[in-house]
C-alpha cells in the first residue's frame, strides 16, 4: 500500500460540513437563549433565528441526502465490526500511549469504524429526531385544538430539548478528538483543503494519475 495526499472531501462536502456546523451551533446557542440560559438576544429574535436556521439545515440535510445516495457516497458510511475493536481500544488507551491509529484511510472508505457509527447514528437517529420533534413543536398552532394536546406538547419539547443535547455532546466529543493525536490544525487541513492522506492499492494510485490527476498530490 502506498500513502499519498488524495481530494476525498469534494467541494459539496466542505460546504455541506461548514454550513452545517454554522447551523447547529446558531441553533444551540438560539436553543440555549429560548430557555433562558443566555440573554445574547430577546425571546423573539432567538425563536425567529431559531426557526430560520432549522428550516436551512433541514433543507441542506435534504440536499446533502440527495447527494449521497446519487454519487454512492452513502457506502463510507455502512458500519462494520472489522477493525472496530481496535479503534476502540485505541481511543480509550491506546492514544494515552502514543500508539499510532490503527486505522487508515482507504479510497474506498474515509471513516474508521466507530466514526461511520457515529455518524450514522446522527443521521438515521438524532437527526430525524431532532426536526420531527421541532417541525411538529413549530406546527402546534394546526393540532393544538385536539384534546389532550397539551400533554403532548410537552412530550415534544422533552424529546427536542433531550435529542438537542445529544446533538451538542456529539459536537463537543467531536471536536475534542480534533485536538488528540496531531495539531488541531492538521486534523481540520483536509475540510478546508479536500485533501487527506489515503492508503491506495497501485491499481488506485495508477487510475488516479491516469484518469483523475487533479484528485492526488
Amino acid at each position: 500500500m502506498i500513502i499519498r495526499q488524495v481530494l476525498i472531501y469534494t467541494v459539496f462536502e466542505r460546504f455541506w460540513h461548514w454550513t452545517q456546523m454554522t447551523l447547529i451551533v446558531t441553533m444551540l446557542v438560539t436553543g440555549f437563549a429560548i430557555h433562558g440560559l443566555n440573554h445574547w438576544m430577546s425571546f423573539d429574535e432567538a425563536v425567529t433565528l431559531h426557526t430560520l436556521s432549522a428550516l436551512a439545515l433541514l433543507t441542506l440535510w435534504v440536499l446533502a441526502t440527495f447527494w449521497l445516495f446519487t454519487t454512492g457516497n452513502w457506502k463510507h458510511y455502512l458500519p462494520t465490526a472489522s477493525g472496530l475493536g481496535q479503534v476502540v481500544r485505541f481511543y480509550s488507551y491506546g492514544i494515552f500511549k502514543g500508539e499510532r491509529h490503527p486505522y487508515r484511510k482507504a479510497y474506498w472508505r474515509k471513516h474508521n469504524p466507530l466514526q461511520a457509527i457515529a455518524y450514522l447514528a446522527l443521521k438515521i437517529v438524532l437527526f430525524p429526531l431532532i426536526w420531527a420533534s421541532g417541525i411538529i413543536y413549530l406546527l402546534y398552532s394546526v393540532w393544538g385544538d385536539m384534546a389532550g394536546a397539551a400533554p403532548w406538547l410537552e412530550r415534544v419539547a422533552l424529546i427536542h430539548t433531550a435529542t438537542a443535547y445529544a446533538i451538542l455532546a456529539f459536537v463537543i466529543i467531536h471536536v475534542y478528538m480534533l485536538t488528540i493525536g496531531h495539531s488541531f490544525l492538521h486534523h481540520v487541513a483536509p475540510m478546508v483543503s479536500g485533501f487527506d492522506e489515503v492508503e491506495l492499492s497501485p491499481e488506485e494510485e495508477a487510475y488516479l494519475i491516469t484518469d483523475e490527476p487533479h484528485r492526488i498530490r
